[in-house]
C-alpha cells in the first residue's frame, strides 16, 4: 500500500460553531476509500506516528481570538481577495459552509471563490475539489409532486425541483452555479453540493436556547415558540463531518447529496425531549413573535426553526461508509447529546459537603460559595419544609390539570407519614425519610445540572452511607472502594474547625433574638457542641466515609483574624477550581458592567474629594506656618531694633556734645557766605575749629 500525502482542505470561517466542528472532526480522520468516479484505488492512511489524512487550513473573522487552534494547520485572518485565491490554490479540497447564516457576504465569497478557481482551472497541477456545504432552507417551499401523499420523503432524485425559502434564494443560485462550473469528466475542477440539515451537538448553536433554559431552568416550563407540529431535518455536526469525509475519499457520482439523519422529529418533539432530559420536563407554548422580545432567537434563526420538511437522504445511507455519532436523531440519542453538550461547554456540576462544629460560620461560608460558583445552597430545614409544601399544593390541586388521581394519592400519603413522624418525633423526622427528602433534592435537576453546597448535614457515617452509597451496596467486594452514587456525592469535603472557647464566644456575642433563632442560646449552644465532638470521636465519623470512597476531607481552622472568612474562601476555591457554569446573562453583565462603572466613578470622586482635602490642608498648614513664619520675623526685627537703639544711645551723645555745635556753627556759616565749594568750605572751617580747641 502507497503512502500518499496527506490532502490539504481549506475550510472557510472555522471560528463559526459548524465549520469548527467539520474541522476538527476532519482533522482526526486517518481512514480512507475507494474512488467511485474514476475507478481507481486511492487510499488514505495515517502514519505510524498516527498522521492525520487531512490537513486543514482556514480563515478566521477580524474578531476571533488570537489563539492558534490545534486542529489548523494554518489559519488567515480576514484575507485579501488575492491571498485568498493563493491559499485555495495550494488546497486539494475548498469547503465553503454558507449553512448557518443567510447572510449575502459568505454566498458572495463562495461565489467569487467557485468562479476564481474555475478561471484558473487550466494552471491546476492535479484535480481540485469544491465543496459547497449548504442548507436544507434551499428545499423548505418544495412540495411532494402527489400533494395528498404528505408522508412521502423528498429525496436528492428530486433536487432540480427544489424550491427555496424566500430568504436563501441566494443559496439556491449558488447551489446551482457549484454544480455547473464543478461539471465535466475532463474538468480539473470537480463540484459538489452537500445540503445540510438542521446541525446540533457539541455545546449546540441553533438548538443552544433550549438546552440553556432547561440547564439553567430559568424557567418553569421551557417556552415553545409556535405550535411545533412542523418537522425538523436534522444532522449532527460530527456526522455532516463524516459525510464530508466520504464526499473527499469516495468522490461520489451523485453531486447534490441531502446531509440528514434518520429523525423525522417535530419541533416540539425536540424541545419536549431537552426539556425532559435537562430541564422541568413541561413546555410552554408562546406566540412565535415572542422568540424576538424575549431576546431567544434572532429573526433569521427563526425561519431555520420554521422548516417543514420530511427529507431522506438515500445517498449517505446506500453508498457512503458513515460511523455515525447520532444516526437516528437527536430525539432518541438525547442522553449523549446532553452529555456532549455539558462537555463542550465545561457545564460540569461542583458538589460541596461543608461540615464543622455550630457557630463555626458553615452557613456564611455556604452562602459565600454558592454565590460565587452559582449553584444551589442545601440546608436540611428547608428542604423539609420545601418538600412539605410541594405536597400540600399537590394534595390541594394548585395544578390538576397537570397531576393525576395516583400522584395525589401518593402526595396524601406521604404528607401524612412525615406529620405522622413529626409529631412521634417532637417535631424531628425519622431518618429514614429524611434521607428520602435529600436524596430526592440532591437528584434534582438544578443539583444535578449546576451542583450544590450542602450545609452540616449529613452528621454521621451511617446517614452518609444511606445517602450517598450506591443502591447495590450488598454485592460489593469488600477487598476495594465502596461503590458511590457518582451523580450526588459530593466530591470536595471540607471541615472548617475551631476551638470551644472561640466557638462559645462567638456565640454569645449574638443578639438574642438570633441566638434564639440559631438554637445559639446557652441552654442549646453547648449541648450542640458536645454532640458534634462526641460524634467527631466516634469510631466511624462522617470523614471516614469519604476517606473511604477516597474523596479526602480538608480540614480548615476558623480564626479570630478573618471575620470575613477571605483566608477560607481563598483556599476554598483554590482548591475547588473555577465556577463551571454560564456566565451572567447580556443583561446582567450589562447591570454587572454599571455596577463596576459606578463604583469605579464613586471610588475616582472619592480619590479627587481626599486628594483635594489633602491640598487644602497642606495650604491651610503652610498659610498657617507662613502666618507664623512673618510672626516671628516681625518679632525679630523689632528685637534687633531695640538693640540698635540701645547700643547707638552713647554714640548719639557724644555726636550732641561735640560734633553737632560745630557743624552746626559751620553750616550756618556756609549758608551765609555762599563759597563756591561748600564741601572743601565745611572741612576747612572744622578743622580750624579743632585747632583752635
Amino acid at each position: 500500500m502507497q503512502r500518499t500525502r496527506p490532502k490539504r482542505i481549506f475550510i472557510n470561517d472555522v471560528d463559526r460553531y459548524s465549520s469548527r466542528n467539520i474541522a476538527k472532526f476532519l482533522s482526526t480522520c486517518v481512514a480512507g476509500g475507494e474512488s467511485s468516479e474514476e475507478g481507481e484505488a486511492e487510499e488514505t492512511v495515517a502514519s505510524s506516528r498516527g498522521e492525520p489524512a487531512f490537513q486543514i487550513v482556514g480563515t478566521v473573522s477580524a474578531s476571533a481570538k488570537d489563539e492558534q487552534e490545534r486542529f489548523l494547520l494554518e489559519r488567515y485572518s480576514s484575507p485579501n481577495r488575492d491571498e485568498l485565491l493563493k491559499c485555495l490554490l495550494e488546497c486539494d479540497v475548498v469547503v465553503y459552509n454558507v449553512s448557518e447564516s443567510a447572510s449575502q457576504q459568505q454566498v458572495e465569497e463562495a461565489t467569487w471563490a467557485i468562479t476564481a478557481l474555475h478561471a484558473e482551472m487550466e494552471n491546476f497541477k492535479s484535480r481540485k475539489m469544491f465543496i459547497l456545504v449548504s442548507t436544507v432552507m434551499t428545499w423548505a417551499m418544495t412540495k411532494p409532486q402527489n400533494p395528498d401523499d404528505t408522508d412521502v420523503l423528498l429525496a436528492e432524485e428530486e433536487f432540480r425541483r427544489r424550491r427555496p425559502h424566500p430568504s436563501f434564494k441566494s443559496h439556491n443560485n449558488l447551489e446551482k452555479l457549484v454544480l455547473k462550473l464543478g461539471k465535466g469528466k475532463t474538468s480539473k475542477l470537480t463540484g459538489y453540493v452537500v445540503a445540510s440539515g438542521l446541525q446540533y451537538g457539541k455545546g449546540e448553536n441553533l438548538f443552544h436556547y433550549f438546552f440553556k433554559v432547561s440547564w439553567l431552568m430559568q424557567f418553569p416550563k421551557v417556552p415553545l415558540f409556535g405550535e411545533g407540529t412542523n418537522y425538523v431535518p436534522m444532522i449532527h455536526v460530527y456526522d455532516l463531518g463524516g459525510v464530508l469525509q466520504n464526499v473527499i475519499e469516495l468522490k461520489p457520482k451523485s453531486k447534490y447529496i441531502l446531509a440528514v439523519d434518520d429523525s423525522k422529529n417535530t419541533l416540539e418533539d425536540i424541545v419536549k425531549m431537552i426539556s425532559d432530559t435537562l430541564g422541568p420536563g413541561k413546555l410552554n407554548k408562546v406566540p412565535e413573535q415572542d422568540a424576538i422580545a424575549m431576546k431567544a432567537f434572532k429573526p433569521e434563526e427563526l425561519e431555520y426553526l420554521s422548516i417543514n420538511l420530511r427529507l431522506g437522504a438515500f445517498i449517505i445511507k446506500d453508498s457512503f461508509s458513515l460511523h455515525w455519532t447520532s444516526e437516528a436523531g437527536m430525539v432518541e440519542n438525547m442522553e449523549n447529546i446532553v452529555e456532549e453538550y455539558k462537555d463542550t461547554r465545561q457545564l460540569l456540576p461542583i458538589r460541596i459537603l461543608l461540615v464543622g462544629p455550630p457557630a463555626v460560620g458553615k452557613t456564611t461560608v455556604s452562602e459565600k460559595l454558592c454565590s460565587h460558583y452559582q449553584i444551589h445552597h442545601i440546608k436540611i430545614k428547608e428542604v423539609i419544609e420545601e418538600k412539605i409544601t410541594q405536597l400540600k399544593e399537590i394534595v390541594n390541586g394548585a395544578e390538576p390539570e397537570s397531576v393525576s388521581e395516583e400522584v395525589t394519592a401518593a402526595a396524601q400519603k406521604q404528607l401524612e407519614n412525615l406529620n405522622k413522624s413529626m409529631e412521634m418525633n417532637a417535631g424531628r423526622l425519622a431518618d429514614h425519610l429524611l434521607l428520602e427528602i435529600l436524596q430526592e433534592k440532591l437528584n434534582s435537576k438544578p443539583c444535578r445540572n449546576q451542583g450544590f453546597v450542602l450545609d452540616g448535614f449529613p452528621k454521621t457515617y451511617e446517614q452518609a452511607k444511606l445517602i450517598f452509597s450506591d443502591e447495590d451496596t450488598e454485592n460489593q467486594d469488600l477487598s476495594k472502594a465502596p461503590v458511590y452514587n457518582k451523580k450526588i456525592t459530593p466530591e470536595h469535603v471540607f471541615a472548617l474547625n475551631a476551638t470551644d472557647d472561640f466557638l462559645t464566644k462567638r456565640a454569645q456575642g449574638l443578639p438574642q433574638s438570633v441566638a434564639e433563632e440559631m438554637r445559639y442560646t446557652q441552654e442549646e449552644f453547648i449541648p450542640r457542641l458536645t454532640r458534634y465532638r462526641q460524634l467527631s470521636t466516634a469510631e466511624e465519623t462522617l470523614l471516614d466515609f469519604f476517606d473511604e470512597i477516597e474523596f479526602l476531607p480538608e480540614h480548615i481552622g476558623v480564626t479570630t483574624g478573618d471575620p470575613e472568612y477571605t483566608d477560607i474562601l481563598k483556599a476554598i476555591t483554590e482548591m475547588v477550581g473555577i465556577p463551571k457554569n454560564y456566565g451572567l446573562s447580556p443583561e446582567e453583565q450589562e447591570e454587572e458592567d454599571r455596577k463596576r462603572e459606578e463604583e469605579r466613578r464613586q471610588k475616582v470622586a472619592a480619590e479627587a474629594a481626599e486628594k483635594k482635602r489633602r491640598n487644602e490642608a497642606a495650604l491651610a498648614e503652610m498659610s498657617a506656618q507662613y502666618e507664623e513664619w512673618q510672626k516671628n520675623l516681625s518679632e525679630l526685627n523689632r528685637q534687633e531694633h531695640e538693640l540698635l537703639e540701645a547700643r547707638s544711645l552713647p554714640l548719639r551723645n557724644y555726636l550732641m556734645k561735640y560734633v553737632m555745635p560745630s557743624l552746626t556753627e559751620a553750616m550756618s556759616d556756609c549758608c551765609k557766605i555762599k563759597p563756591e565749594d561748600p564741601v572743601s568750605f565745611l572741612a576747612e572751617h572744622l578743622l580750624r575749629n579743632i585747632q583752635q580747641e
